[in-house]
């Protein structure tokens, strides 16, 4: 009786659907016979589907009532595809068709474009022409919102957690994400000292996450009072990923173990441009007076280094988008900022691989292709993904792009001939790729600043980056930590403190350099003028030192380090470090990554710290105090 009424109901529907709709249905006959069960809403994503080839997906679709809360979800899964890419499901498609069919070919995407190297602003650390811009960041930075990507697990690092709850360093265990919110909150505060209207502002800050990343990153805000900021500063955007191609034609690939589910991937950081345009926060932002958004990727410990001056380039260069850079020796796996003028006269500015830079270089009427120039360095700077851009012209370009970012597709063929794929592919987009759909009017250009300054990313696992030939950069946990030791180093040296040249060890299977570990909160010392006031007299650390300042007002003066100091203070007490201060301070100990005894966290460093004597001084009263032996 139930499978009779439920067959009646089906009648009663299918007589309703449109005719034009019967003839489009009857290409799919397993779905036309379920057309019943679907809501108006649904039968429209069907007829995308059917317009755009993906009768496929219907083939081996039951008789109604069998499985009828499995095509619900599909359709479910249809709809949330339909709904986060700009255009919908019929322009995913019709992009895919066109880009497999020039990726069969072979098309290079740079047929006709010429490169040469753009305009931008090389950046000394500490010169005269770096503070200016330094300072000059500071005050802008009021006026700007903070974007972080991070969407990505740990796993290519071998640790399963997100890769901003990964320590940045192992001294005080400070996290990426930590680092990241002190540092703007020290921006926002030493931007509200130099305001000249006197305002408070509280700056935004946006984190793209994916379906992997989402609940860990709310968690790890709430667990830790986000960090210091203002829930309210927060707003967490969540990137859907896109649906897997089959093959060639752009068929959508059914989930093999599941024949009511698409496969589906990640789209790419291409898509926190389109997050932003749907938000409603460019408006937001317009309208409270910003002026700039700055985009950085998840664990790249030493961007804040880089973001006051850089800043400060955009504003006096009045850059619509600015790229970090850092030098680049030629034919380095990194890719280069270059100028590309096409011969009908288009041009922009972009990101050019390196495996696609030399060989345009070289048809292009550059016989040697990509050389270093008489700095040592290629003329096209390494490009670190990390962007500025002038809020009006980027809203303004969204609005006619609608968000989208050029897309690309690397499908891994079984052979020759191209005909049929290893594993389904996808469409991605990559956040730097934004330039592409610019005017020629658009001001673009670069900042480079020093590598050992503003370029460690944590990327690699240990046994990928032992792997690494000597010379090249590992890119590994051990290396980002290690390089923020140096930075730490260099600066203090630049400010007048004798700190001990390094010791070279083999961690990981990686020989790096081992500095004097040094930290501090970026409320003590964001920009290098700032720095400069907290250090006078004859300085010097030893290379087995470690040395935490976790406080704002401290001192260093003439103090002779020779072993671990760690000092907290509160915002009203003000620390002066002096004398001479010796004990057996902590040591490193080697640690196997494959030991699973040791945490993760820990052991895709190689090391430990062994805290064997320390000298620890809190200050949490108001007043003024004075460390010397």
């Amino acid at each position: 009786m139930q499978n009779s009424l439920l067959r009646a109901c089906h009648l009663m529907a299918s007589s309703t659907v449109d005719s034009s709709v019967s003839d489009i249905f009857s290409t799919a006959p397993a779905l036309q016979s379920n057309i019943g069960i679907l809501s108006p809403d649904q039968i429209e994503l069907a007829k995308i589907l059917l317009e755009n080839d993906q009768t496929h997906l219907f083939m081996h679709w039951s008789e109604p009532g069998v499985c009828d809360k499995e095509k619900l979800a599909f359709f479910d899964q249809i709809a949330r595809l339909n709904s986060s890419y700009p255009g919908g499901l019929a322009a995913y498609i019709k992009t895919a068709k066109e880009l497999l069919a020039d990726s069969k070919l072979g098309k290079n995407p740079y047929d006709g474009f010429s490169p040469s190297v753009p305009s931008g602003e090389n950046l000394t650390f500490g010169d005269e022409t770096f503070i200016e811009m330094e300072k000059r960041g500071v005050v802008e930075a009021r006026k700007s919102a903070f974007v972080l990507v991070a969407g990505g697990l740990g796993e290519r690092l071998g640790y399963n957690g997100i890769k901003v709850a990964l320590p940045r360093e192992t001294t005080t265990g400070t996290c990426f994400l930590q680092h990241y919110i002190e540092s703007i909150l020290a921006l926002q505060e030493a931007s509200h000292k130099v305001a000249s209207d006197g305002s408070q502002t509280d700056i935004p800050f946006i984190i793209m996450t994916s379906d992997d990343t989402h609940s860990r990153t709310q968690d790890l805000l709430e667990l830790n009072s986000y960090f210091g900021m203002k829930p309210t500063q927060v707003h967490l955007l969540k990137q859907e990923k896109v649906a897997c191609l089959d093959d060639n034609d752009a068929r959508l690939a059914l989930d093999s173990n599941n024949k009511y589910k698409i496969q589906t991937k990640p789209h790419g950081h291409g898509d926190v441009h389109s997050l932003l345009y749907t938000s409603g926060l460019l408006d937001k932002w317009l309208d409270a007076g910003l002026k700039w958004v700055l985009f950085f990727q998840d664990t790249n410990g030493l961007l804040f280094n880089a973001i006051p001056a850089s800043l400060g380039v955009s504003a006096t260069k009045q850059y619509h988008v600015n790229s970090l850079a850092v030098p680049r020796k030629a034919k380095e796996a990194i890719g280069g900022i270059t100028k590309l003028t096409h011969a009908d006269g288009r041009s922009m500015v972009i990101n050019v691989e390196y495996n696609q830079l030399d060989p345009l270089l070289r048809a292009s009427g550059f016989p040697d292709g990509d050389v270093n120039c008489e700095t040592g360095y290629s003329p096209f700077p390494g490009n670190i993904n990390q962007l500025i851009l002038e809020l009006g012209p980027y809203k303004e370009e969204l609005q006619k792009t609608g968000g989208a970012i050029k897309e690309f597709v690397n499908p891994k063929y079984k052979d020759s001939t191209k005909t049929s794929f290893k594993s389904s592919t996808r469409l991605e987009c990559m956040m730097q790729d934004y330039p592409k759909t610019l005017p020629p009017t658009a001001r673009v250009g670069f900042t480079v600043m020093d590598i050992w300054l503003a370029y460690a990313p944590v990327k690699n696992n240990p046994e990928d980056a032992a792997k690494v030939p000597k010379g090249n950069p590992y890119h590994s946990a051990t290396s980002g930590e290690m390089a923020i030791y140096r930075a730490n180093s260099r600066i203090l040296q630049k400010a007048g403190v004798k700190v001990e040249e390094p010791v070279k060890q083999v961690l990981n299977g990686q020989e790096v350099e081992v500095w004097s570990r040094i930290t501090w909160k970026p409320k003590w010392g964001m920009i290098f003028s700032d720095i400069k006031t907290k250090v006078s007299g004859n300085c010097e650390i030893t290379q087995r030192s470690t040395m935490a300042i976790t406080g704002r007002n401290v001192f260093i003066e003439n103090l002779s380090l020779d072993g671990a100091l760690i000092v907290s203070s509160g915002d009203d007490a003000e620390v002066k470090l002096g004398g001479s201060i010796k004990n057996n301070g902590w040591t490193m100990e080697t640690v196997d990554h494959k030991d699973t005894s040791v945490p993760e966290e820990i052991r895709i460093r190689g090391f430990r710290f062994n805290k064997v004597e320390q000298l620890e001084k809190k200050f949490t009263q108001p007043g003024k105090f004075s460390l010397e032996d």
